[in-house]
């Protein structure tokens, strides 16, 4: 099957521009799999939950029903990274839009990077896949800074994901330098949707690096984006081959762990 991961540049409180060019591209892109940046349809670098807010909506909203609306018409499984309402809370979280509108989802961030702990609830969906049985794959879920601890990728390998798929804002000049272990570490695909460009707020400027990746259960790259300017790269994955997790005949990534001897403080 097709894996797609999407980079642009989204422009800041732009919402319906943003979610114009998401939408051409879900509707163009060939591939059974779509994963968009983080905060995708809004842009990133909020000061305070009240900025937030006015752009924030619930799960039911207009943003994700349209793109739920395309999965659907499609069957397409789309991963897109939007500020989420929920009541009185706010989350940096990733709808998993899947084709039958039951299995949608989604996913709020675990780990909050830098000045997001001003704007955004630390998430509470905790790590989960979805399955679409129908392509027989498992998905899970991650968002940009949980790629910094281990046992995010480590629990979504755990529960069975075939791949693992990161909206995400990256800013640093080392996760390039991780992905391969993590993919190598769970064997599993890892699909890093980044963006690139600038934004600035609070009297500082933060810029994107773009390099958008998917790796391969063996931590090979097989596409990698520039740093600069709208990319989309596609490639053909095999979700089978990454669920035999032994690499000889007596060890097994998974089933040699001794977790009673861990720290988990």
């Amino acid at each position: 099957m097709k894996l797609s991961v999407v980079q642009f540049c989204p422009q800041f409180g732009e919402k319906e521009k943003n979610l114009a060019k998401i939408v051409d591209y879900a509707e163009q892109i060939d591939s059974d799999i779509i994963v968009f940046p983080e905060l995708c349809t809004t842009g990133y670098f909020f000061q305070s939950k009240e900025e937030v807010l006015e752009f924030a909506e619930p799960l039911t909203g207009k943003t994700i029903t349209k793109m739920q609306g395309i999965a659907s018409n499609t069957n397409k499984i789309l991963i897109i990274g939007f500020a989420e309402l929920d009541g009185d809370n706010i989350y940096n979280s990733a709808a998993i839009v899947m084709p039958d509108s039951t299995l949608t989802k989604v996913y709020r961030k675990t780990h909050l990077f830098y000045k997001e702990r001003f704007c955004f609830e630390e998430g509470d969906s905790g790590y989960f896949i979805v399955e679409d049985k129908s392509r027989d794959i498992k998905i899970g879920t991650m968002i940009c800074y949980d790629w910094r601890f281990p046992e995010a990728a480590r629990s979504l390998g755990l529960l069975g994901a075939d791949v693992i798929v990161c909206p995400s804002n990256l800013v640093t000049e080392i996760w390039h330098k991780v992905m391969p272990a993590r993919a190598i570490e769970n064997k599993v695909y890892l699909a890093i949707a980044n963006r690139y460009g600038s934004e600035s707020g609070g009297g500082e400027q933060v810029k994107f690096n773009g390099l958008s990746g998917i790796w391969k259960y063996n931590g090979d790259a097989l596409a990698v984006a520039p740093a600069e300017d709208d990319a989309v790269l596609t490639v053909e994955i095999e979700p089978r081959k990454t669920r035999k997790k032994s690499f000889n005949e007596f060890n097994d990534i998974f089933g040699d762990r001794r977790p009673n001897y861990y720290i988990t403080k």
